[in-house]
């Protein structure tokens, strides 16, 4: 097999197109590739008169060693397919894996157990992904909460309500095996070339189910509605797990728990903490979200070709002199701000887009680094502690009914609360409360906001429009807290495998699916 990096495509031109770009590279006929297949397509805007796609391939010929030998070219070598493969199952225990959680890293953890002989009972706290989707939209509609199914909580975890989006800065060779596994249950192929690639959280429900369904094929105990409670450690040794379910509370024998909480499971914190479990705060980062006009940032990405392009959406950093950073994460073109609350009392933001990304408007994290050293003290749960006291300032400024605060960037900028909003109209439901939002958010975390806003606004025109909106707050991009492990995925407690983003290894859907099968490879192999 051959590939060919760094081949420019105009917009608009096709796989035949490609094809024959690619022989020309190769100096050959177009009939003599018999397969052509992409590999990575990105689109190429520095020059807003000349933006056009750059692909690599994969092409199959004849006599391919002396083709690339003619071609002398860097952007031209032999590749040889390296497929994952699962290492061999030494497990022997008769009892079958607990996996608890059913965000990314518990359903690949869980899947690639079962794929591979292994079989597990998984407990997910919330509802199966058709019923949490009525759950949510309930709440979005009314404010009114099911603190078991929500955003949070339920089957595919956070990211079901969010973008989809399959970007990573890991480079692990499992991440081919994830995209291929999401293709296979649902989701659009182009994943597996996209430079930026997204599922849409609308597509992602139906891959969700189809996993769970490919998980009760292979054997698995698939339970929702049941809660991880307690652990029974003896000699160091995990023994059983305690349990809640719909029938009342129990124990399972349990020598390997795959442990995948997510980010916002604070009483399961709160459990592991008393049960002696070894965990350290961890930094995270907190802010708001910013809206735009997303036909003005596509104009501003892609010039006059914009039109002719999928919606375009940025990534901003700055770090200032006083050694604070600023940073946009889990940007979503052409999709809304949404209410993520997992508790009464407590106002959460994130971001979600459907497939077609085609809202009109483009929002995303507008974020700010903190650390340990922020929380006022060095205990394991102290970075929770302080995304509460800022989600329940939140929700007490939007009015104490999951209304979210807003304000405007130009009011912001100046320091003025809010009356009114401008052109860009906000998409959060229920709905917005104009106002200051220095009120809900640290100082130190205002103020680092405002001294990104014209940098970020020089790489990207437009992005400190006065008219742009800000809505308050996102606390929950990664989890606070890190569950101790070795390099082999275990905790000291034996038998106890920490997990995904939520026990602190991962941070998107991507890195915490290959967390999930590398710890379903450490369980696996332990004897």
């Amino acid at each position: 097999m051959i590939r060919i990096q760094n081949i420019p495509l105009p917009i608009g031109g096709g796989m035949e197109q490609l094809k024959k770009r690619a022989a020309r590279v190769l100096g050959v006929s177009p009939d003599t590739i018999r397969k052509l297949s992409l590999v990575r397509q990105s689109i190429d805007a520095r020059k807003k008169n000349d933006v056009h796609y750059v692909c690599t391939v994969n092409v199959t010929a004849d006599d391919e060693p002396a083709l690339v030998r003619r071609a002398k070219s860097g952007s031209v070598t032999l590749a040889e397919p390296r497929p994952y493969v699962f290492p061999p199952v030494r497990r022997d225990s008769r009892l079958p894996p607990v996996v608890v959680g059913m965000g990314p890293a518990g359903l690949f953890a869980a899947l690639y157990l079962a794929r591979n002989g292994v079989p597990s009972v998984v407990l997910e706290r919330g509802r199966p992904v058709e019923e949490r989707t009525g759950d949510v939209e309930h709440f979005w509609r009314t404010g009114e909460i099911c603190a078991a199914s929500n955003v949070q909580f339920g089957e595919g975890g956070a990211g079901t309500f969010s973008d989809g989006k399959l970007t990573t800065g890991i480079h692990d060779p499992r991440i081919a095996t994830v995209l291929e596994s999401l293709a296979a249950a649902g989701a659009p192929e182009d994943i597996q070339y996209q430079h930026k690639p997204h599922i849409g959280t609308d597509v992602l429900r139906t891959v969700v189910k189809h996993i769970r369904e490919e998980l009760l094929r292979l054997g698995c105990d698939v339970r929702f509605g049941h809660k991880l409670t307690g652990l029974d450690v003896r000699d160091g040794n995990l023994s059983s797990i305690r349990a809640e379910g719909p029938q009342g509370p129990y124990d399972l024998p349990c020598d390997a728990l795959v442990l995948a909480p997510g980010h916002s499971a604070r009483d399961t914190f709160q459990m592991l903490f008393d049960a002696g479990v070894p965990m350290a705060p961890k930094p995270f980062a907190v802010g708001v979200r910013i809206e735009h006009s997303q036909s003005a940032v596509s104009q501003a990405q892609f010039g006059p070709a914009w039109e002719r392009l999928p919606a375009a959406d940025y990534k901003l950093s700055c770090h200032l002199p006083d050694g604070r950073s600023a940073f946009t994460f889990c940007v979503c073109p052409g999709g809304e701000v949404v209410a993520a609350a997992s508790e009464p009392g407590r106002l959460v933001t994130n971001g979600m887009s459907c497939r077609a990304r085609d809202g009109a408007n483009i929002n995303g994290g507008f974020l700010v680094g903190v650390s340990p050293a922020d929380y006022a003290s060095d205990h394991p749960l102290a970075g929770a502690a302080f995304q509460s006291r800022w989600e329940e300032a939140a929700f007490a400024l939007g009015g104490g009914d999951f209304r979210a605060p807003a304000q405007t960037v130009g009011d912001f900028l100046a320091g003025t609360p809010s009356r009114k909003l401008g052109a860009v109209q906000p998409t959060y439901r229920p709905g917005v409360t104009p106002g200051d939002l220095s009120q809900c958010l640290p100082a130190f975390v205002t103020d680092t906001l405002r001294a990104a806003l014209p940098l970020f606004d020089r790489r990207l025109r437009g992005f400190a429009s006065p008219d742009a909106l800000l809505t308050g707050v996102e606390t929950r991009s990664s989890s606070p807290v890190r569950v101790l492990r070795d390099e082999g995925c275990r905790s000291p407690i034996r038998g106890l495998y920490p997990c995904g983003e939520g026990a602190g290894y991962a941070g998107g859907i991507m890195s915490a699916a290959v967390d999930g099968i590398r710890v379903a490879e450490a369980i696996a192999q332990a004897e």
